[in-house]
């Protein structure tokens, strides 16, 4: 806990990039994307990838996915403790190999700052690689009053139109996310974005639409 709120107090929620202050991201040239699947089964395999592709063309430029041993146990609220340190090494790996091709945003399948206390796993990757982060989840966390009820699969069900979204405001009153009817989207099966690390709610949205070509955004998908 102690190392989790030390990580914490130096996330920056706010737009700190050039390319994130143009509407249409003029700039941004390079969108990297990070995930850890276990094997179905064995919580102990997983497969650690980072791919980085050309934006807005969507094109992939570099992928790394290796087998490891994930030996950290699963402690809820923690996960990224657990998960990571792999997803570090990655990055670290690419800058070293293909700097170069280092990625201006990294897009997460987890969450940043809708968990718990404040600080998922795009929170943790994007404070320990110092690169602008951005939470894409599937499935909504239910933190600070936050329930998938009647109430909020009206709200879902309400997501008309590609791009549609509305506020995750828990019971603190704080925005905690946004959730999107991304493009190819069944409005039934919506994203939960969320700030990570270097970038503000409103342009992680604006990117996660820009990303995607199925419901998925590209650089999580591949």
């Amino acid at each position: 806990r102690r190392e989790q709120a030390r990580l914490r107090a130096a996330v920056v929620a706010e737009d700190t990039e050039e390319w994130q202050k143009d509407a249409a991201l003029a700039g941004l040239e390079r969108v990297g994307g990070a995930d850890l699947s276990y094997v179905k089964g064995d919580e102990s395999r997983a497969c650690a990838s980072l791919v980085v592709l050309s934006f807005p063309g969507l094109q992939v430029l570099y992928e790394d996915c290796r087998m490891v041993a994930v030996t950290a146990p699963y402690v809820a609220g923690f996960l990224a403790f657990r998960e990571v340190p792999f997803l570090v090494e990655a990055v670290q790996r690419l800058q070293q190999e293909e700097p170069g091709l280092k990625p201006q945003v990294l897009l997460v399948d987890g969450n940043g700052l809708l968990h718990p206390r404040g600080f998922g796993v795009a929170c943790h990757l994007g404070v320990l690689t110092d690169l602008p982060c951005v939470g894409v989840a599937k499935n909504l966390l239910q933190v600070d009053g936050l329930v998938r009820d009647d109430l909020h699969k009206e709200q879902i069900r309400s997501l008309q139109r590609e791009g549609d979204t509305f506020p995750l405001t828990g019971a603190s009153g704080r925005v905690l996310g946004m959730v999107s009817c991304g493009d190819y989207n069944n409005s039934s099966k919506p994203l939960y974005i969320s700030v990570g690390h270097r970038v503000c709610l409103e342009t992680a949205v604006r990117l996660v639409k820009s990303c995607c070509r199925y419901r998925i955004p590209e650089p999580v998908r591949q």
